[in-house]
Parts: C-alpha cells; structure tokens; sequence
C-alpha cells in the first residue's frame, strides 16, 4: 500500500508539472500570465524576446493581412478586455489610426505605449522618402498625433527597431515591475542581436556601386534612409500608378538598370509584374511583417543586394 501511494504521489506531482499548475521557477504558468497587445508581427517578437513566457500577446494584425485595410474581428476585441497594456507603432499605421480610438474605448484601464517614441519619422513628400521630420513636430495640442504625409514603417531599420524595443521594455516593466531584472537581461541580449544585423546590412549593402531599388509599396524607406539607398517606388499615394506612372517607373528602372521589382504579398503584383516584363526584369516577393525580425532582416539584405546588381 505505502508503495502504490507513493507512486500516485509521484503521478500527482508531474501530472501538475505537466498542466503548469506547479511553477518551477522559470516562465509563468498559463494562467499567470499578463496578457497584452501589438498591431504587428515584429512587435510580438520584440515583446517575447524581452518577457519570454510571462506574457501572452494578442496580436491584431494576423500574417498575411495589410496593416491598411484590415479590421479587428469580435474575438479579438473580446480580448482586448483583458489587456493589460497595447504597444501601437505609433508612427500613423492605418490600422491604429482608424481603431485606437475604439480600443481604448473597450478597455479604458489598458495602458497604451507607443513604441515610435523618440524615433524620427520619414515623410512621403519626395519620391525617394528622404525628408526626415522630428516626431516632436507630428503632435497636436491634445498629444494625438498627426502623421499625414508620414511613413509608418519605422521597424523596417534595425536602428529604429532598438529604440521601438527600448519603448516596448519601458511599457513592460510599468506593468510587471516585478520581473525588470529578467526583462533588462533579454532586453540587452536582444539589442546585441540588432546591433549585429545592422553591421551585417552594413558590410553587405553599403560598399556596392549601385544604390537604387524599385518597389511596389514604399515599405522601404527607414531601411534606405538608414543604409543611403534610393527607394523608387511603383504606387502613387496609396493607388495603382496611372500608365504616365508605369511608363514613368518603366523609364526610371531602364536608367536606374533596375531589374528586379519588390512586392509584399499583402499587394498585388499585377502592376509590379507588369512593369518587370518591360524592363526584362523579375518581380521578387519581401515581406516587411514577418514575426522573426532578425531572420528576416538577412534575407531582405540578399535579396536587396542581389537586386541592385542584376
């Protein structure tokens, strides 16, 4: 009898190890954990990379829908109820400008952290997006930001992504004070991470002759700002170009020697293709949201380095 009992003492133990009701001093269980949000793919990575399992992330964007068009659906509202914190880009994706408002709204205890704080913000006024202008000057009165005429993509340089990291670090320690010394750790290994890719685009890309790239959607311009590259792009203000446009773009890649044309899977690839057929070219898929940042980071600087000199 002494032995069944401690055999089913020993079953109790792992059966509750197992369904994480027992914490070993690590991660937290599932239900202890603090759940928050992020619009996008890369910021759930940086979240994770920073608390690990601590946190579960509600992401609002799902992979494969445009940041543009895409609309919440009722679960994921549902549970926003419970969020502790959402961590916005901040820098006028469209999504949080039209849906901010309305999430706020459905939980007003949330503590909302922008992630684009101290960060500068490239406008769209020229067609190489290299007008810089200085987020201080993007607030109104009411500290709601205007961003017309602004690039939000300020995750696609490595560079901004530290300080997005070091904003997305700030939020989580507000809310789980607790665990600051484990967040500060992966906060800094992670950094490390960054600063290695930036010296791996930086070796790759900025020694070569050729320093222009065409693209559909002008997700780019962070990246080329940062690493002196010219960034043509084929959509005019949101809409598919007019033919002046395409002949336009046509006459641009054929001076440029430009023979590949970037696309995102979230656009068509109609014009980009139609383009890539005149000029003898290639279209080539690169996708600005996907989850592993520095992953992906490698395989946009090939193909970047690979198109600039075919």
């Amino acid at each position: 009898m002494r032995t069944i009992n401690i055999l089913t003492l020993i079953m109790l133990i792992f059966t509750l190890s197992a369904t994480g009701c027992i914490d070993n001093g690590g991660s937290a269980s599932g239900d202890d954990r603090i759940i928050v949000a992020v619009s996008i793919l890369p910021q759930q990575e940086f979240v994770e990379k920073i608390a690990g399992d601590n946190v579960e992330t509600i992401l609002m964007i799902p992979p494969g829908a445009s940041p543009a068009t895409y609309e919440p659906s009722p679960g994921q509202l549902r549970e926003l109820t419970k969020a502790r914190a959402f961590f916005i880009v901040g820098s006028g994706l469209p999504f949080e400008e039209v849906w901010l408002g309305k999430i706020e709204g459905i939980n007003k205890d949330m503590l909302i952290v922008d992630c684009s704080k101290g960060i500068n913000i490239i406008g769209t006024e020229t067609e190489e997006n290299t007008h810089l202008k200085n987020i201080d000057e993007n607030f109104q009165e009411d500290g709601d930001h205007a961003h017309e005429g602004s690039d939000p993509h300020i995750w696609t340089s490595p560079i901004n992504a530290k300080m997005m990291v070091e904003n997305t670090y700030l939020g989580l320690i507000e809310i789980d004070p607790e665990n600051k010394d484990i967040y500060l750790n992966n906060k800094e290994n992670y950094l490390k991470e960054l600063d290695d890719a930036d010296a791996m685009i930086r070796e790759k890309l900025m020694e070569g002759e050729e320093r222009s790239f065409m693209t559909y959607h002008p997700s780019w311009g962070y990246f080329a700002a940062e690493y002196g590259l010219d960034m043509i792009t084929i959509e005019n203000e949101g809409k598919e170009p007019s033919p002046q446009d395409m002949q336009r773009v046509i006459d641009k890649a054929k001076e440029k020697n430009i023979r590949t044309i970037f696309v995102q899977a979230q656009f068509s690839k109609q014009s980009a293709e139609t383009i890539a057929s005149a000029i003898d070219g290639k279209v080539v898929v690169v996708d600005p949201l996907a989850k592993d940042y520095v992953g992906n980071l490698e395989i946009i600087t090939e193909a970047f380095s690979e198109g600039m000199t075919t």
